[in-house]
């Protein structure tokens, strides 16, 4: 038999459990939410307890500015400042990568602007994750910069890119990205076949119930819990249930009704 795969904990004691003791090591996931369902909450309690366990995280932004933020972020009490101050975190704001315009020239040659974007990008990720020695990455949203493709087949391209790029980096990685239904019936992302795991953030509505749960779509390599459990957003950051009954039974994807509290 072959070796175990080597497994990261996210921090987050619930989804740890469902993943059997944590992401894999050295592989980009992709968790895909709707607005709002937590998935920078998770992103930076994944990366918050990696520093303090003497693995570096960089975060990424593509699309929310890093001031503002942190701002909305306080409330967990997560010592974001003192993590960037010890060099165990750091926040890097990458939108202006999406935004230049037209080709540019490099030497002899002129790249259009999308593939100079990936480029820049890439090449931002890669010296901030040397400064730092990171061992964590998290890239938020990949969805801002792949829209530029229209065509799939660039999108699948461009993703292929990042992921390589990353893959040498031999860093542990979350890329979010959005979802597109609010139901459980949704059209699978060119993203979802590309990276090692994917990790969805459902919401929906059940009479006058909202619901929200978390399931591990896919997970190359590792015996993982796939029903959707339960999850919610405290003052702690997210907390997930992988105890409690299933919301949905994902074999005959019904609705299972919960007892009353």
């Amino acid at each position: 038999m072959g070796d175990c795969m080597r497994q990261i904990p996210t921090g987050i004691d619930g989804l740890d459990k469902m993943l059997n003791g944590g992401l894999p090591a050295g592989r980009s996931i992709l968790l895909i939410g709707n607005p709002g369902s937590g998935k920078t909450i998770l992103s930076f309690q994944f990366l918050c307890y990696g520093a303090i366990h003497d693995e570096p995280g960089l975060y990424v932004s593509l699309d929310e500015d890093i001031k503002l933020l942190k701002e909305e972020l306080v409330g967990f009490n997560w010592n974001i400042n003192k993590l960037e101050e010890t060099r165990k975190l750091a926040l890097i704001d990458a939108s202006p990568v999406r935004h230049i315009p037209g080709e540019v020239k490099i030497g002899d040659y002129r790249i259009g602007k999308r593939d100079f974007s990936l480029f820049s990008l890439i090449e931002i990720i890669r010296n901030h994750a040397e400064k730092i020695n990171a061992k964590r990455i998290v890239i938020d949203p990949l969805a801002s910069l792949i829209l530029q493709y229209e065509d799939a087949a660039e999108r699948r391209n461009a993703t292929l890119d990042l992921l390589e790029a990353l893959a040498k980096l031999g860093t542990t990685n979350i890329i979010t990205t959005e979802l597109k239904a609010l139901t459980l019936q949704r059209e699978v992302l060119v993203e979802e076949f590309l990276s090692h795991g994917v990790i969805v953030l459902h919401s929906w509505r059940s009479q006058f119930l909202a619901h929200g749960g978390i399931q591990i779509e896919k997970m190359r390599g590792i015996a993982h819990d796939n029903q959707i459990r339960p999850y919610k957003i405290t003052s702690r950051g997210i907390e997930v249930f992988a105890e409690e009954e299933p919301l949905v039974d994902v074999d005959k994807t019904a609705f299972v009704p919960q007892r009353s509290p």
